[in-house]
């Protein structure tokens, strides 16, 4: 299986990845074609697909942030069950990011996901293609690796620029030290404001989440 970068929606495996996209995820949860050419060009973007036989059968898109330790999975995708693509991703994906973090002369504290939490409404989960990408799946598998929700409620601006809140997230944290019980508000707030820059249209909700974390010193770290 190959691990392969992509840096433009000219490559010829992007419009592979793209289709996986919307297959996986609901509509409001992917960014249109045309709008991923600038962040594909982003240094800081890293998107990579595991290729089979000339197919696109996986992807993950992740960021390290060295002024804050921390890094950030967009998404992680798994096309077709049965072929480890999970866990070739996974490996892969850790080892570029201690590159990252080496390169940046940094330790990592951790890393941050946005995972469903299908538990809320079962009618607005029913998505993922295949049943490694069920979210009640994805959920658990990410427990198992590590994963905490961080304890305030979450939602997030969408990503098809209409400025909607997306509720049925939780915002979480794999941290390295497994003791790790607390995150300092700050770093929270100065991490989302830094990712969701790129969407000029933030809703209400995502703004007054944002003020509540500002008065806030720590947030807990709880099992998924």
């Amino acid at each position: 299986m190959l691990y392969h970068r992509i840096t433009s929606i000219d490559d010829p495996y992007f419009a592979e990845l793209h289709k996986l996209l919307q297959t996986i995820f609901p509509p409001e949860e992917v960014l249109a074609y045309e709008l991923w050419r600038e962040p594909l060009e982003d240094a800081g973007i890293h998107v990579y697909v595991a290729v089979e036989d000339g197919k696109v059968v996986g992807s993950t898109e992740y960021r390290y942030y060295p002024e804050l330790r921390v890094a950030m999975t967009d998404f992680t995708i798994i096309g077709q069950a049965g072929k480890g693509i999970g866990r070739f991703l996974l490996r892969a994906r850790e080892k570029d990011l201690a590159r990252l973090a080496e390169q940046s002369g940094t330790e990592p504290i951790g890393m941050f996901a946005e995972i469903y939490n299908p538990y809320e409404s079962e009618e607005q989960h029913a998505f993922g293609g295949v049943t490694p990408m069920n979210p009640f799946v994805r959920r658990e598998v990410l427990s198992h690796i590590g994963y905490n929700r961080l304890d305030f409620p979450y939602v997030h601006p969408s990503w098809d620029h209409e400025g909607q809140a997306v509720s049925g997230l939780q915002l979480s944290f794999l941290p390295a030290d497994e003791n790790l019980a607390f995150l300092p508000a700050s770093l929270i707030v100065t991490f989302l404001e830094g990712y969701y820059e790129a969407l000029p249209n933030k809703p209400q909700a995502w703004l007054d989440m944002i003020n509540q974390l500002r008065q806030q010193e720590q947030v807990a770290l709880l099992p998924l």
